[in-house]
């Protein structure tokens, strides 16, 4: 493989979701779009906010992931911008997060996604869901984190 396919180009980055989870795994999942998503994803019209991932049926679900219509095109062959998009992941991963997000109560969400190669890619973690001590905890240690540097840079 050349330098040029493995080139990484984030696009879009879920930083709520390290905050509202703790994130026990990371996975690297495929999407299965159509064209003028692609188009908008390019243009960096994405938003994994709300986001999450479900498993049915032996198959992964990117599900409630916002990708804005393609401003070019006309509104007939446009895409709904929350439709639910297929992942797509080896079917070992995909048995593996089965039993973790069943039976542990885990959930899988969008990390980021990018391109690798021309190939667009989304980072899923799979997570435990913070309590609210959990987030003071971390907003404390941000922030003396923030207050450490200041004094070393003086």
């Amino acid at each position: 493989m050349s330098d040029r396919d493995d080139r990484i180009k984030i696009i879009s980055d879920n930083r709520q979701a390290r905050f509202l989870y703790e994130i026990l795994e990371t996975y690297e999942a495929g999407i299965e779009l159509l064209g003028t998503e692609v188009k908008s994803i390019r243009a960096g019209k994405v938003n994994l906010r709300d986001g999450y991932a479900l498993i049915r049926n032996g198959e992964a679900w990117l599900i409630n992931v916002h990708i804005s219509p393609y401003e070019a095109s006309g509104q007939y062959f446009n895409h709904d911008p929350r439709r639910t998009r297929k992942l797509l992941l080896h079917r070992k991963e995909i048995s593996k997060l089965i039993g973790q997000v069943e039976q542990k109560g885990l959930t899988l969400v969008p990390l980021k996604m990018y391109f690798k190669g021309s190939w667009v890619k989304v980072s899923l973690g799979l997570g435990r869901g913070k309590k609210l001590h959990d987030k003071r905890e971390t907003l404390k240690r941000r922030q003396d984190e923030r207050e450490m540097a200041r004094m070393l840079k003086r």
